[in-house]
């Protein structure tokens, strides 16, 4: 058994209807409740989830429901998202599993901190298409052509060092967007977008952007 499936079986057994989990090889987990049938998760602890990552873990647990990135720094990549969806297997963090099982949606659930940004972009009409790169970079085009990088931002105030770090790890973008609904970019961290040539911004501003093009 290895490191993150012993955290994740402890962390599991305080989630709401479980009522016990068992080791499944050396990275999944069997999770049985009250009122479902039983879940298997596997446990990751790759820094970056890729589509032959992802591959292999179905190969190797083909019973599969959900896979779970356990480090906070998990970085999934866009090929790796399209193969789970496809094949019905949930993707995200510990939290994301936590949150699935009381609501009996493991096999479709997304990762947390983006899914509702996620869907807040293809909601809007004049993007007529959106290719996602990796979990938090989309690439969109719009209704008159034109495209846009965007890259979601989780921290509640994000700094100079938050934008900087996003475009040294996933290259450029023309839209910093801060997707948690609390908080607001320091100015520090709208200095350091102008700089590197990218807008740092809320939602209602990209809103305006994407329907305005």
């Amino acid at each position: 058994m290895k490191w993150q499936v012993r955290y994740a079986l402890e962390n599991i057994g305080g989630v709401r209807g479980v009522t016990s989990a068992e080791p499944v090889g050396d990275e999944a987990i069997r999770i049985t409740t009250q009122d479902l049938p039983d879940i298997m998760a596997a446990i990751s602890a790759a820094e970056t989830i890729d589509a032959g990552l992802a591959t292999r873990y179905h190969e190797e647990y083909p019973e599969i429901e959900f896979l779970c990135g356990y480090r906070k720094t998990c970085v999934w990549e866009g090929g790796a998202i399209r193969y789970l969806e496809d094949n019905r297997i949930g993707w995200g963090s510990i939290g994301t599993l936590d949150s699935a099982i009381p609501e009996g949606n493991v096999s479709t659930a997304a990762h947390k901190d983006f899914f509702f940004s996620d869907r807040l972009i293809r909601q809007i009409r004049s993007v007529t298409n959106v290719e996602r790169e990796f979990d938090r970079i989309h690439t969109l085009t719009l209704a008159n052509g034109r495209t846009l990088r965007t890259g979601m931002i989780m921290q509640y105030e994000p700094t100079a060092d938050a934008v900087r770090s996003l475009w040294d790890r996933f290259g450029p973008v023309d839209i910093a967007w801060n997707i948690n609904p609390n908080g607001n970019p320091t100015q520090n961290a709208i200095d350091a977008g102008r700089e590197l040539g990218c807008e740092v911004m809320k939602w209602d501003a990209l809103k305006a952007l994407l329907k305005n093009g």
